[in-house]
């Protein structure tokens, strides 16, 4: 155990179950509970939190999204609860996702659990830019709405300096101050978009709460919108969070969690169902472009909202930086030698070129937030958390235990499926009404 508590390691493989599981270029095992629960709530009270209120309430109404948001914060809390007991497994930490499932299933699990994990986070990245990008252009309209400037020039701008962010910040543990910085930006715009839709709110003539559509539109929207909470909730990264943390490692992930599900969903809340009241099925999917207000104000909350979106992308692509600095970058000097500043800018540059060009291309923030949850956020956080659950605790499960652990994962498999036609459904809609390098 003690041999991954160090901090910065060299790469070499260290044998789980079948598969090579390199050890990691980045530092781990570093970190208090507290660090890590400022990481969980920066995601979950994310830039994304302007989207919910048309994203989530406007397709499942004030029934729907109200009980939806309880019961998919409290599903999502004990689902990240079991993946965060079987973190140490087998007398080994296993500080990657797919380490996990490698560990349990083999080399083929390995595969699909990276695959699987990669979509998520590189869906997760594609929506924080086009957010960023969406902030720039809303600023931008404020004070100069004569469509010079669209919103494909500001993803890009929003890429360009998320991938300045990227290259001066070596690795997940290294964000610290960062984090104080997202929290603060997250409090900016969350408070001043809650007051000026409670001002609108209560101005307003009577709003529409009906769920928008024809009858078929109105269930695969339903679908997406569950999709959509279960996304809002989860990082599809637990194991590679919870590798930062310092001993004891179950203890300290669970308290962190236990703050993120508490404290950390009061903001997410309070603007979800504030915007939902304030526009009714008029609210759009980023809350900001609903708002009434100075000027000045919802200038400060647009570059918050950008700001907060560079330093939260950095937490969802810390995976993909890890691995690709463990496989292919130097094992010599520190981490602002030239070097490895020469190879982050090489590869999370030519990484985050890649999610920007998918950002511009097709920026329908809603519509990925389905797919994502459709296609990696089921699998990862509830159907394979449960059943590697039941693997590893097989033998010291009741009947019943098991029995509910199969429940949940039949039930995300159903949803999974269902989430996947509905988003795939959205997009192809979308695209048809919208050209490619659309300015929404």
């Amino acid at each position: 155990m003690a041999e991954f508590d160090s901090g910065m390691r060299k790469s070499r493989d260290v044998e789980s179950s079948d598969v090579k599981v390199p050890e990691t270029a980045h530092q781990i095992s570093q970190d208090s509970w507290l660090q890590i629960a400022f990481i969980l709530t920066t995601g979950i009270n994310s830039a994304y939190v302007l989207g919910y209120s048309g994203t989530v309430m406007v397709p499942l109404g004030w029934v729907g999204g109200s009980v939806g948001l309880v019961f998919a914060a409290a599903l999502s809390l004990y689902a990240n609860v079991l993946l965060a007991k079987i973190h140490e497994l087998g007398g080994k930490r296993h500080i990657r996702y797919r380490d996990l499932a490698g560990h349990i299933y083999g080399k083929n699990a390995y595969a699909l659990t990276w695959a699987l994990q990669y979509i998520n986070l590189f869906m997760i990245n594609t929506g924080y830019i086009i957010l960023a990008g969406q902030a720039l252009k809303a600023m931008y309209v404020l004070f100069r709405d004569d469509h010079v400037m669209k919103l494909p020039y500001f993803i890009v701008i929003a890429g360009f300096v998320c991938a300045l962010f990227a290259f001066g910040v070596p690795h997940l543990s290294a964000l610290k101050i960062w984090l104080g910085f997202s929290n603060f930006f997250s409090i900016i715009y969350i408070v001043i978009a809650f007051i000026l839709a409670l001002n609108d709110g209560k101005k307003a003539l009577p709003r529409d709460y009906s769920i928008p559509g024809s009858t078929a539109t109105k269930i695969f929207s339903c679908i997406g919108g569950f999709a959509n909470l279960f996304f809002s909730f989860n990082t599809g990264m637990l194991p590679e969070i919870q590798a930062t943390v310092k001993q004891p490692v179950v203890g300290n992930m669970v308290k962190a969690l236990v703050f993120q599900f508490t404290i950390g969903l009061v903001p997410m809340y309070a603007i979800t169902l504030m915007g939902y009241w304030a526009y009714g099925n008029e609210t759009s999917a980023y809350l900001l472009n609903n708002v009434s207000g100075p000027v000045w104000v919802k200038a400060v909350a647009n570059i918050s909202a950008f700001l907060q979106s560079v330093i939260a992308l950095h937490i969802f692509a810390s995976p993909m930086y890890e691995y690709l600095d463990t496989k292919f970058g130097p094992t010599k000097g520190g981490a602002f030698s030239p070097s490895r500043i020469s190879f982050r800018v090489l590869v999370r540059g030519g990484y985050l070129t890649i999610n920007t060009l998918v950002s511009a291309l097709l920026p329908f923030l809603g519509d990925f937030m389905s797919l994502t949850g459709a296609f990696s956020t089921f699998p990862l956080t509830f159907i394979l958390a449960n059943h590697m659950y039941l693997m590893a605790k097989k033998h010291k499960l009741s009947i019943p235990q098991k029995s509910w652990h199969w429940l949940n994962i039949t039930f995300f498999s159903v949803m999974s499926v269902a989430a996947g036609v509905s988003a795939v459904r959205l997009i192809l809609a979308d695209s048809k009404t919208y050209n490619i390098f659309a300015d929404l």
